[in-house]
């Protein structure tokens, strides 16, 4: 009887416990935050740990969404303007070039087949000269490609073909102090054949208009002329180089190849943009993934000083912790309360974090013109950087996997302080106070 009463009289001395994450759970976690005198410098390694988080994931964000916008403009320039996939011919010239282009415009997915002539010459005017790409195209497909047809700056490509003038980038035409209606002199080395050799073929053409597609390399380089113009200055005898196809998705480059393979015209040699750009888009990745790599470590670094500050503060609250203990709590409830501090630094950083990353990567430009017009210099030069403009393209999962890292990283955090405070021994806390 009486081992029976010592053991109900054990049982109600027991701490039973309280509802999990109660009120007064988080107005301890809450306190422990605040910064005190006695706790200071525990209170500036929570801060520097919620900067730390903060950065972490604002960089993650910004830089993401930097190299998606990379990606994407380059992509749709370097795609917009070459073609997807590239048909040359085989055992003969492509003298047939507007059948085989009829022919190929009549397969699924494709919106434009385009006949080339293409040839590498010198651009001069009486201030500067350039190597430059000539590249012969009808005026009704250079008007059909919107980069070209859609952008441009001065000038008009009305009439192109029978002006026999041609269409510059705006920045060659800056570089050789060029506009509309000015004249361009391009020099061929592979000119009229001589009794002393091959002469140079130099020939002037009307500047007919100016269009500027927002890539320096090709604004610098490109030089278009009327088809026939291209074919006599080339000695292209009624043929052309090559025949670019453009696609309604760039997704299904394949599936359209194949569909021109099995019904093509004649025997042509095909490839497509993801071989003639595979080095430059897998590096553009490899980047990508190198820098998302080494961003994290921003974060776990900040999770691991909240790792640091928590022990800290566990230390610094044992009599704290001791007391709770002796008026009933458990030690689930020491470990709530130790896990709510923690977690509000990561939750906190990391929605801070992402309120800043997403403002800065909505208004990149801006805020490039604005430190621009601080600093009085170009912070982005065009011709080291390709693009006239810095990018960015915000891809919403990214975001979300980002952002899920940096909470799981900071829950994980406070998982072994919290546990050590839940450990402890209210007797020999009290004894070592």
């Amino acid at each position: 009887m009486n081992v029976a009463v010592e053991s109900m009289s054990t049982e109600a001395e027991q701490p039973t416990g309280t509802r999990p994450f109660a009120g007064f759970e988080w107005l301890l976690a809450g306190r422990y935050l605040r910064t005190r005198r006695r706790e200071g410098f525990v209170s500036v390694i929570a801060g520097f740990s919620f900067l730390g988080i903060l950065l972490g994931v604002a960089t993650l964000i910004i830089v993401m969404s930097v190299m998606n916008g990379f990606r994407k403009e380059l992509l749709e320039k370097i795609v917009g303007v070459n073609g997807h996939i590239f048909a040359t011919p085989i055992d003969r010239p492509l003298d047939d070039y507007e059948a085989v282009a009829a022919r190929l415009r009549q397969v699924p997915g494709i919106k434009l087949a385009i006949p080339l002539v293409e040839g590498q010459a010198l651009a001069s005017s009486q201030y500067a000269n350039g190597g430059v790409l000539v590249r012969g195209i009808s005026e009704a497909d250079l008007k059909s490609i919107p980069f070209i047809g859609n952008n441009i700056k001065r000038g008009t490509l009305d009439g192109f073909a029978a002006a026999a003038g041609v269409a510059v980038g705006s920045r060659l035409a800056a570089a050789l102090s060029l506009t509309a209606g000015d004249t361009i002199t391009l020099v061929s080395p592979k000119g009229a054949s001589t009794p002393f050799g091959t002469a140079p073929r130099i020939k002037a053409y009307p500047i007919q208009a100016v269009f500027e597609i927002g890539m320096t390399e090709f604004d610098s380089s490109f030089v278009f002329m009327p088809l026939a113009e291209a074919q006599a200055y080339f000695n292209r005898d009624g043929d052309v180089n090559v025949i670019e196809v453009f696609i309604d998705n760039p997704d299904r480059t394949q599936v359209v190849r194949d569909a021109i393979e099995a019904d093509a015209p004649r025997p042509l040699v095909l490839s497509d943009w993801r071989q003639r750009n595979r080095t430059f888009f897998n590096a553009l990745e490899v980047e990508r993934n190198v820098m998302f790599i080494i961003l994290t470590l921003i974060v776990l670094v900040a999770a691991l000083n909240i790792v640091s500050g928590l022990i800290m503060l566990v230390k610094d609250k044992t009599e704290d912790i001791a007391i709770m203990r002796t008026m009933g709590a458990s030690r689930g409830t020491v470990l709530r309360v130790f896990l709510i501090t923690g977690a509000a630094i990561g939750v906190f950083g990391t929605l801070a974090g992402l309120g800043l990353g997403v403002l800065f990567a909505n208004n990149i430009k801006s805020i490039m013109a604005t430190l621009n017009w601080i600093t009085g210099a170009n912070l982005w030069d065009p011709t080291v950087r390709f693009l006239s403009d810095i990018p960015s393209v915000i891809d919403w999962r990214e975001v979300a996997s980002v952002v899920a890292m940096a909470l799981v990283l900071s829950l994980l955090a406070t998982l072994y302080p919290a546990w050590k405070a839940a450990r402890l021994d209210p007797v020999q806390a009290l004894r070592m106070g």
